[in-house]
């Protein structure tokens, strides 16, 4: 299969690495500096140093042509930008022939809405007739360049985009399992990132295991209340892109949103926090978004508004935590699974 992969961040080139081993993947960075060196030394120095590109992938000149023109050139492709270049990639393919889906996670920052939309409701915008799915689920860019043991998920309403994906990365290492909820899968993706700042905020001021399990188990019914808002169905949650993701993200060290509140609770400020990462922690960006639309929805979220809050300043770590701890006694109320 011939693979296009949009993006040369550190899950881009991951996930190039993994197709690379069996298909034929074209890696495309943006920037043309970047992508020299990538051609050159055959591993990604800024992003995800220590990985070789296999002989199967081939770096893109970013210079030569239109994106259009080069996915159309492609069985398969792959948007592996952060959130907020989701949708100029998707206004560019909006015509493309072939399938395409994209990596990222999150809400993005609220631009024809007055809340933040979804990957689903961005390409339903600005390309309705383009082939889209998602490819999610617990995943860190390293261990996948590695080839250790992953399991995914390919969600899309198309069955002929769900089994392109699985194609393309059920190998060896990976398993990709099909799902047609992209609401369920792309909710899970985003509010997991959310719950892991506030996780790492509870570990780094040692509050123990218990608290860390109340926090991911509350969570996940966060998670889920708000999925349900949006259409998702409950099992999804259940599944790799819910419960799967929100576990590796919450307790995985190589989480850069755990990171984050692990730093918060150092005492650092946020833009500290951030700027020690290198990398885009998407938590920190759309806890605001993930908020908002709950909110729009009558949703409740206590542990992503007071992740909001501690983002904000509102709050200090301790204060978001005994905010938490303080609120009324209620029923747990786990949303059903049909």
């Amino acid at each position: 299969m011939d693979i296009l992969v949009l993006g040369a961040g550190a899950w881009g080139t991951a996930l190039a690495i993994s197709a690379g081993a069996r298909h034929r993947v074209t890696l495309w960075a943006r920037d043309a500096a970047q992508a020299a060196t990538l051609a050159a030394r055959r591993e990604n120095l800024t992003y995800l140093p220590g990985y070789r590109l296999p002989a199967g992938v081939v770096v893109a000149d970013p210079s030569a042509g239109e994106l259009a023109a080069l996915a159309a050139r492609h069985e398969l492709v792959i948007v592996a930008t952060p959130m907020a270049g989701l949708r100029d990639m998707l206004v560019a393919l909006r015509e493309c022939p072939r399938p395409v889906a994209w990596l990222c996670k999150g809400f993005e920052t609220p631009r024809t809405q007055p809340y933040g939309l979804l990957g689903h409701e961005i390409r339903a915008e600005v390309a309705p007739r383009l082939a889209a799915g998602v490819l999610s689920g617990p995943s860190f860019a390293q261990e996948v360049a590695n080839a250790q043991p992953t399991a995914l998920v390919a969600a899309s309403g198309t069955a002929s985009v769900r089994d392109a994906l699985v194609a393309a990365f059920h190998g060896p290492a990976m398993r990709v399992y099909a799902n047609d909820d992209m609401p369920g899968v792309e909710v899970g993706g985003a509010v997991k990132n959310v719950l892991a700042i506030a996780t790492g905020l509870c570990d780094g001021l040692a509050l123990g295991l218990n608290a860390r399990a109340a926090l991911v188990t509350r969570g996940l019914a966060e998670m889920t209340r708000l999925g349900l808002a949006l259409g998702a169905r409950a099992d999804t949650f259940m599944g790799l892109s819910g419960l799967g993701d929100l576990v590796l993200t919450a307790t995985g060290d190589l989480s850069r949103n755990r990171r984050v509140g692990l730093l918060l609770a150092e005492g650092r400020t946020l833009q500290q926090a951030v700027e020690s990462l290198g990398h885009v922690a998407e938590g920190v960006y759309s806890a605001r978004t993930v908020v908002e639309r709950a909110r729009r929805l009558g949703v409740d979220m206590p542990i992503a508004r007071a992740v909001v809050d501690l983002l904000d300043g509102r709050l200090a770590p301790a204060q978001a935590v005994a905010t938490l701890m303080g609120r009324d006694p209620a029923a747990e109320n786990i949303p059903p699974v049909a």
